[in-house]
């Protein structure tokens, strides 16, 4: 008698790709947590875990090596749980806080964002600084730090490398202004409410303005922060106008080579839209902003799992000049301007 032949039942796709992108799922969310873990480090607390996440991910690639069954899931982590990340990150603001700010502030963070974009733009251009890696100084450093670097890489599509050279700059100098910064409001004449302006509209990550707002009173502390959630919110418009324009210098090319137009930038403005008008509980809120951070922390660990420090040291000083002068000039426009409106 003939046995019958047992032939195994080819795995369901949604499975076989699951389980593909699962052990760089795993790698980069015990990246993410080890970040958190570090900041009750005393005097890590200072750096965010993103930060903590991209030096984490880089020592491990650099000293170890990215392991190869974890490339599809940090591939994934980069694409879509960065995307993810950023429509969350939406819930934190609300059109409500820039009523607060007031046409004035706006007015501030708007031209000081956008000056800066411009001057480091085209100041990249002048040095030699590749343009990718220019565009993402200018975000990181007009906008919101690392966020924003890696919300603006989608429609850049720089190298690996460029992001974490960019995430380096605005670090190390938002770093800098975060210690600088206390110390000048009584020297400058400032009023607690021009100060935390000042920091808001000037300072690149939201915990470093945190940190050098608050060193100067609650209320400095308390509109230093709306200002900067109000800055961040200016992210949406700069992604989507950086896609538009890059759509336009590839309508020549073939429909492949356009890049993506970033949807889940109308999912952030959707968020941010849907937190103004509904009125999400504290606890919940508190849970998202926690979910939020770990997810751009594993997103940032991505990237250091993908940065080789010697194509990195390759970019040489020119960036890390450009990175100064940004940080220099988005320090004494926005300060200008804040004291010409009193």
């Amino acid at each position: 008698m003939t046995m019958p032949v047992l032939t195994s039942r080819p795995a369901h796709p949604f499975l076989s790709g699951a389980a593909n992108v699962l052990p760089g799922l795993v790698l980069t969310a015990a990246i993410a947590a080890a970040a958190f873990g570090l900041r009750q480090v005393p005097g890590l607390q200072l750096f965010s875990p993103l930060i903590l996440a991209i030096l984490l991910g880089m020592a491990l690639h650099n000293l170890v090596g990215t392991p190869v069954l974890a490339k599809p899931g940090v591939t994934f982590t980069l694409r879509r749980i960065l995307r993810a990340a950023i429509v969350l990150l939406g819930l934190q603001l609300t059109a409500a806080q820039i009523v607060e700010v007031g046409l004035a502030g706006v007015a501030v963070i708007a031209l000081t964002l956008v000056a800066t974009f411009l001057f480091t733009v085209r100041l990249g251009r002048l040095l030699g600084v590749d343009a990718p890696l220019a565009q993402l100084i200018a975000a990181g450093t007009s906008i919101c730090g690392a966020s924003a670097v890696i919300a603006t890489n989608t429609v850049t599509r720089a190298p690996d490398e460029d992001v974490a050279y960019a995430v380096a700059c605005v670090t190390v100098f938002g770093s800098i202004a975060m210690f600088l910064y206390p110390l000048l409001p009584g020297l400058l004449h400032l009023t607690p409410r021009a100060y935390g302006l000042w920091a808001g509209a000037s300072i690149h990550e939201v915990a470093q303005v945190v940190a050098a707002a608050y060193q100067d009173g609650q209320a400095a502390g308390e509109f230093g922060t709306i200002a900067k959630l109000t800055r961040v919110m200016m992210l949406a418009p700069v992604v989507l106008t950086l896609g538009f324009l890059a759509s336009r210098r590839a309508g020549a090319g073939t429909e492949a080579a356009r890049p993506p137009v970033p949807w889940f930038v109308l999912g952030f403005i959707a968020m941010i839209a849907f937190n103004s008008v509904v009125a999400v509980p504290a606890e919940m809120k508190t849970a998202l902003v926690g979910l939020t951070t770990f997810l751009l922390s594993m997103a940032l660990a991505a990237m250091g799992l993908e940065t080789d420090i010697a194509r990195l040291r390759a970019k040489g000083l020119r960036p890390l000049l450009l990175g100064l002068a940004a940080f220099a000039f988005v320090g004494s426009f926005s300060l200008m301007l804040v004291m010409t409106i009193g």
